[in-house]
């Protein structure tokens, strides 16, 4: 992308502003353009940030036109641009809406790459292995798979969000797709034509590439193994949708080991042992016993639940399954050091093996370090290999367990990203700008900088122009009860259900837990039974993928939406379609959560309040999230209900309401009802 003459210039910010007036390029390019003080603002800001490489932080609540606010000043300047989303979905829309509209407009003329991480394409050679081996868990799968070919046949991507006919949350598409930890690489024999090197050449090439937060995080983890780049080096770096950017960070800087993980390389072994190296050992038997020990490993987990270290290694016999599956697995890698060079899927699978296994140690000896200092003992465990050194850190992360129904999943978590994040801000000069609609508590951004390590970054908020005190209320229930009393869904279903009615559905029911999700859909599927004539129709999350159930919320008359978390954020139905909103309690995590009990803990240790620190700036951006979910144009109308009286009745509670867009406000049903009724 060659420099413009803003760029020569020197004034990139004055070009932006006169792109997004009234009569600029984007409004003669789009009639339906709207030219927003707030947006044109954001844009200068930016353009000044890219100008002087520096980082900037910024609030731009719903509506404020955030999208063509940064794409207008990073295609303006002229220099390399990497653009990571929260969301595929919004990744999409860039790649193939939002993108190609601003460069028509601005007559800029770039290249641009769509890349995302290697599970979304298919891979030639784990599909037609599959296929040919003709082992099934389900009826459609043969059928799927087939489809899926058909698909790669002709496709230029092989994107599986591009293929029609097979969803893409469809469990057949493990089989159809690679992971890092098996992909053959230049040894495949479809390297020449693998839809993923394709991808990221493409995304060498560009002058702008599309990516999501994983993607991203995943590569500044694999920069810091000292791993072959994934990604372009760009000059400038937008994150949309920021607020997710340290969660996401966190799980591509710790390391985990499931039992899910284990069970694939068991099968694996199993396939690739049979067919490059059958005379060098009884496979059967040799991962047979590997799965025998990750069951046993899952048995002695115990029921699920999430726990830390300490708890888990209090159960009874998970330290002995631990070991004992590390030892199979430590007798597998030997055969499979026996038979190097047999074959490419058996010397990968060896290379797996070995990464596990360093895992489990790890993983242990973090465990085991906050005991065996106190009692001054050696780290590690009876019977292990000298592991100290491959542990983590305990002081800089976490060692926990999952326990889910299907499986167990062990963690080491790092207590902060900020390292990581300041450490590649600060190697080579370059903007890095980090925008959305929920970052700040009552206008500080003190959790955010904190997070990313962005201390002296340029801060700015702009508030959402929507008029909310005329086109929304908010209502908190009066005498509902703390959340945690006895018959608090009973009250709050009490208080909701009139209003559900007036507004002929058209609502999303946001719950806080999956409990709390089973609890509203069990009263109010009952209250609709037992009602006469009663039109509304109720989805519950986990009844059919969330893709699904949007389009059907979209399509039907009088629909109800009871979700947890993926619901809160990332969801768009403006119009009188979505015009209420509930949510069932302040969205504070579980103070138990192992991660957050460690970070608790080290907040004190470093002399902060953690509740002020930590607790309440997630809670206000989650709260934020979900109350987002109402108004999404300028024409929108609708009610915000929050069951949780501490909004009113704690001091913190005035911090999150600040953090809110500007409500009206009131305590009163007949108010409340008056205001749907004045909608329906």
């Amino acid at each position: 992308m060659s420099p413009t003459a803003s760029q020569q210039s020197g004034d990139l910010a004055r070009a932006c502003g006169d792109a997004l007036t009234a009569g600029g390029a984007l409004a003669l390019a789009h009639p339906g353009f709207v030219a927003r003080d707030g947006q044109r603002e954001l844009a200068q800001r930016i353009a000044a940030a890219i100008e002087d490489r520096a980082v900037l932080v910024a609030e731009a609540g719903t509506g404020t036109g955030k999208t063509f606010a940064y794409l207008v000043p990073a295609l303006l300047a002229g220099g390399r641009v990497l653009l990571s989303t929260g969301t595929r979905n919004l990744q999409d829309q860039l790649f193939s809406r939002d993108l190609p509209q601003v460069l028509d407009a601005l007559g800029v003329r770039a290249s641009i790459a769509l890349l995302k991480g290697r599970s979304n394409y298919v891979c030639r050679h784990y599909l037609r292995r599959n296929l040919s081996e003709g082992r099934f868990a389900r009826r459609e799968d043969i059928a799927q798979l087939g489809r899926i070919e058909r698909y790669a046949a002709i496709s230029t991507s092989g994107d599986r969000s591009a293929m029609v006919g097979v969803a893409e949350d469809a469990p057949v598409w493990s089989m159809a797709t690679s992971t890092r930890e098996n992909c053959l690489g230049q040894e495949c024999q479809d390297w020449g034509e693998c839809f993923v090197v394709r991808a990221r050449q493409a995304a060498q090439r560009a002058d702008v590439v599309v990516v999501n937060h994983h993607l991203f995080c995943a590569d500044l983890a694999l920069r810091d193994e000292g791993i072959a780049d994934l990604l372009p080096t760009t000059d400038v770096l937008v994150f949309d949708e920021a607020h997710q950017i340290a969660d996401v960070a966190t799980q591509f800087f710790g390391t985990t080991v499931s039992t899910r993980a284990l069970v694939e390389l068991a099968r694996d072994l199993l396939r690739a042992g049979l067919s490059d190296a059958r005379d060098a050992a009884d496979w059967a038997s040799l991962t047979g016993a590997v799965e025998q020990s990750i069951r046993e490993l899952r048995l002695a987990a115990g029921p699920p639940a999430r726990l830390n270290a300490a708890a888990a290694l209090a159960r009874d016999t998970l330290p002995a399954a631990i070991e004992g599956c590390e030892r199979q697995l430590v007798a597998a890698l030997r055969v499979c050091d026996g038979a190097a060079n047999r074959g490419p899927e058996l010397d990968r699978c060896a290379v797996r093996t070995a990464e596990i296994v360093a895992r489990l140690r790890a993983w242990r000896a973090a465990a085991c370090a906050p005991a065996a200092r106190e009692s001054g003992a050696p780290t590690g465990t009876p019977g292990s290999e000298s592991i100290a050194s491959a542990a983590p850190d305990q002081a800089d992360g976490v060692a926990w367990a999952d326990v889910h129904a299907s499986g167990l999943t062990l963690h080491w978590t790092p207590l902060s990203v900020a390292g990581p994040f300041r450490r590649h801000m600060d190697e080579r000069p370059r903007a890095w700008v980090f925008v959305s609609a929920t970052l700040a508590l009552a206008g500080g951004f003190g959790h955010f900088v904190d997070a990313i390590g962005a201390q002296g970054a340029r801060e700015f908020v702009w508030q959402s122009p929507f008029d909310f005190g005329h086109q929304a209320l908010l209502w908190i229930p009066q005498g509902i009860g703390q959340p945690s009393a006895p018959g608090f869904a009973d009250r709050a279903f009490e208080a909701i259900w009139p209003l559900l009615r007036a507004n002929r559905g058209r609502a999303f029911v946001l719950c806080t837990t999956l409990r709390m999700v089973e609890q509203f859909a069990q009263r109010i599927r009952a209250a609709i039974e037992s009602t006469p004539n009663e039109s509304l129709e109720l989805l519950v999350q986990g009844q059919s993928s969330r893709a699904e159930l949007l389009e059907r919320f979209r399509e039907l008359g009088a629909p109800v939406l009871v979700g947890s978390a993926s619901f809160w954020e990332g969801v768009d139905v403006p119009g009188r379609q979505l015009s209420l909103v509930v949510i069932d309690k302040l969205p504070f995590a579980p103070p138990d959560d192992p991660v957050l009990a460690a970070r608790i803990a080290a907040a004190r240790r470093a002399g902060k309040e953690p509740f002020r620190a930590l607790q309440l700036p997630v809670a206000a951006m989650t709260l934020k999230q979900g109350a987002g979910r109402l108004l999404r144009s300028e024409s929108d109308r609708g009610l915000l209900v929050v069951c949780d009286e501490r909004l009113v009745q704690r001091s913190y509670g005035r911090e999150l309401l600040a953090s809110l867009p500007p409500f009206a406000f009131t305590r009163s049903f007949d108010e409340a009802l008056s205001f749907v009724d004045a909608g329906a």
